[in-house]
């Protein structure tokens, strides 16, 4: 159990949510593990296969505490709320900020924020390993890391969204030109990113996890009332998670990207673990892809300081955390939209 702010997060399997007077109840194995007064807490989400009781979900609905609850994917299963008090307001202020140059604020911050993590993640390459590596390599990851220190700062005072756009590709392209280098097992190679289909292990491994990220951060824009189709960097597209995309940036390198470079790395995915198709996709066979979920799922459960926030939390709240700090900063209870930077 972990409560942040006004979010109390239920995480742990077979917990049970009950109602306790004016208090909300969280027991494991009958015996209990916490409790929160119901007028401190906005919203109860449950991120594991936890039970809540008639009584509680009845009397949150009168209080205007939302219940959420999630699968084992991260996907946003239902929600159970009273009458809407200021949900369309919420969504109307998204409307508004996600048009024309209104839009610039917080794509800005996305886009420094994403560089600023690849760059993390090349520097603690370079850190850990740069004694084992030849001079190409070392050369290679300190020009790349260079540059995408040089995008987090464009971004920041970039005047137009394609501009914007650009200094991302420019990133994404310094960042996968050396992400081979990153991958110290002889057995797999890394030629640049290939999407639809993935035409390498490394790259079957990267689209999974991406899928994977989205479903989170998609779930984190529904569970705080934000529209995931309408996005700040992501052109709107239909059928397209815009914001959800959009709020993933900030998360595929330290999250997903370490993952991947560690499943290599320490050699935890075999080619076997690959399906290999007639028209040249790569995919995950059934045995690889249950490793790459543990992977993930033990990833999301180390924890992390949120600097805003100022509390430990599990890698795997991070989305949910943003998505809220986006949600006020749309409500103008902070005056801007504040980036998480991995450290």
């Amino acid at each position: 159990m972990k409560r942040l702010l006004n979010t109390l997060y239920v995480t742990s399997e077979g917990a049970w949510v009950r109602k306790d007077g004016q208090n909300v109840v969280v027991e494991i194995d009958g015996a209990e593990r916490g409790r929160a007064p119901i007028h401190l807490l906005g919203q109860i989400v449950c991120c594991a296969e936890a039970g809540v009781s008639a009584p509680l979900m009845g009397f949150c609905a009168s209080q205007g505490v939302t219940v959420a609850f999630l699968d084992r994917a991260g996907r946003c299963l239902a929600r159970v709320e009273g009458p809407q008090r200021g949900n369309v307001l919420l969504r109307r202020a998204q409307h508004a900020a996600t048009l024309g140059d209104a839009r610039l604020p917080v794509a800005r911050a996305v886009v420094a924020a994403k560089a600023a993590n690849q760059r993390g993640v090349v520097r603690r390459v370079l850190r850990d390993h740069a004694a084992s590596m030849t001079e190409e390599a070392r050369n290679a990851l300190d020009g790349a890391e260079r540059r995408l220190g040089d995008v987090a700062r464009l971004a920041l005072e970039c005047p137009g969204i394609e501009a914007l756009r650009g200094h991302e590709g420019d990133g994404a392209a310094a960042y996968f030109g050396v992400f081979g280098h990153m991958i110290r097992h002889e057995g797999f190679g890394f030629a640049g990113r290939s999407r639809r289909p993935p035409r390498d292990p490394v790259n079957a491994v990267l689209s999974f996890l991406y899928a994977l990220l989205a479903l989170d951060c998609r779930a984190a824009c529904e569970i705080h009332g934000l529209d995931p189709q309408m996005g700040f960097l992501h052109a709107d597209r239909p059928g397209r998670m815009s914001l959800a995309l959009d709020l993933m940036e900030e998360f595929r390198a330290p999250i997903a990207d370490r993952v991947c470079l560690s499943l290599f790395n320490r050699r935890q995915l075999r080619p076997g673990d690959f399906l290999h198709e007639e028209t040249g996709a790569v995919l995950l066979s059934d045995d690889g892809r249950a490793t790459v979920i543990t992977a993930w799922q033990e990833r999301k459960r180390e924890t992390l300081r949120h600097v805003w926030f100022d509390e430990t939390v599990p890698i795997g709240l991070m989305p949910q955390l943003q998505a809220q700090l986006l949600a006020r900063h749309l409500r103008s209870e902070i005056d801007g939209y504040p980036p998480w930077f991995w450290r």
